[in-house]
């Protein structure tokens, strides 16, 4: 097993910049999902490292060894694509074997070799199948044992689950977990997808514009969020933000200075000491829906609702400000109803409104999102 270390990598296609200052380390056996928008410069980050994409600049070392100009064959690293990249005129087990055979392993080790990875992905009663005759779970289930028969030292994955439903990406999400925690393999994931990033990774490396924005564990990105773009990407539905003014704990919606007009306990309060205007960020889940006039509370007036089982996403107007509240399904809410609405004081975020950065200290709003967890699990 090894680690990995990209060091100040830029890489530059004449004056348009795919990555820039990429400092990134990846222990040994970690799990590293690279998340974020299209665009936003992860795959190129991988290929750099694979050996795919030369880096304009910068240096990626692999257990202290610059791999920087190294070939891609000399790397022991494997990749999974996005389109599997199998080869149609093979049957399953040709195509897990090739890479043993390229490399002038005997047939007899190829073919324990083989079987060893079939019996690992449950997939031996595939192996003298031809590829056309599989499923999109089953192709993707050889493309992983393609990659991993090679015992690579670094394990690759750009987007492998992008062309499965809904359902086969849960049941392939947690097969590959399990592989990757059997195998002990270091890895590095791309995903635009959140729920997947979550689920998958111990540690998320969040990207924008060809820059990394957080690097954290995925419940410190989700509750610590260094800035705007961070605290708006992670999170479904996406944090509702609202441009405020702040004195002495009580805030006012801009747009709505009636209707969104409520104070925040001292503890919350006192992270915006100092701080007359900014945007207050709050996930749909940090507010509380009442049917009755309720203090210190928001009064909107319900636009849509969309059942989603044990719950429901709540659309609303606060004036001239848009909410999307997650609320429980008991609540009796219909377009056109009157509501109000209080706030988890202490979970809500203020962002610089000029540099979009988070302000107050991340500890005390995960202590408190602690406390509110164990809170609501003892009711």
């Amino acid at each position: 097993m090894v680690t990995v270390e990209y060091d100040s990598v830029k890489k530059a296609y004449g004056e348009t910049i795919a990555i820039e200052d990429i400092d990134l380390e990846v222990d040994d056996g970690e799990f590293t999902i690279l998340l974020g928008p299209s665009g936003c410069g992860k795959t190129t980050t991988l290929r750099c490292l694979a050996g795919l994409t030369e880096p304009t600049s910068g240096t990626i070392t692999l257990d202290d060894h610059d791999v920087t100009d190294v070939h891609p064959k000399n790397r022991n690293i494997a990749m999974v694509f996005q389109n599997f990249a199998l080869y149609p005129h093979m049957t399953v087990r040709e195509n897990i074997g090739y890479p043993l055979k390229v490399a002038g392993v005997d047939k007899s080790e190829r073919q324990k070799r083989i079987d060893q990875v079939a019996e690992t992905l449950e997939i031996p009663e595939l192996l003298d199948r031809d590829i056309a005759n599989l499923s999109g779970g089953q192709q993707q289930r050889v493309a992983l044992g393609r990659a991993i028969i090679r015992r690579p030292s670094v394990f690759l994955m750009d987007e492998p689950l992008a062309n499965l439903d809904a359902k086969l990406k849960v049941s392939m999400r947690s097969r590959i977990k399990v592989l990757q925690r059997e195998m002990d393999i270091t890895t590095l994931y791309v995903t635009h997808d959140q729920e997947e990033a979550m689920s998958l990774g111990d540690k998320l490396v969040v990207m924008d514009k060809g820059s990394i924005q957080q690097i954290g564990t995925p419940d410190e990105v989700y509750h610590q969020p260094v800035n705007r773009f961070v605290a708006g990407f992670i999170g479904s539905p996406s944090m509702n933000f609202v441009e405020v003014t702040h004195s002495e704990g009580r805030i006012q919606a801009v747009d709505a200075p009636e209707a969104f007009d409520v104070s925040l306990v001292k503890t919350a309060a006192s992270r915006y000491t100092g701080t007359e205007r900014m945007t207050l960020g709050v996930r749909p889940q940090y507010f509380t829906i009442h049917t009755a006039e309720t203090p210190n509370a928001i009064e909107a007036v319900v636009n849509v609702t969309e059942p989603q089982g044990d719950e429901q996403i709540v659309e609303l107007e606060a004036e001239d400000v848009s909410l999307t509240v997650v609320a429980p399904s008991t609540i009796d809410a219909t377009r056109g109803d009157t509501v109000w609405l209080t706030l988890e004081d202490e979970l809500v975020h203020g962002f610089n409104r000029e540099t979009g950065e988070r302000i107050g200290d991340p500890e005390e709003i995960v202590a408190a999102t602690r406390a509110s967890s164990s809170t609501g699990s003892q009711s």
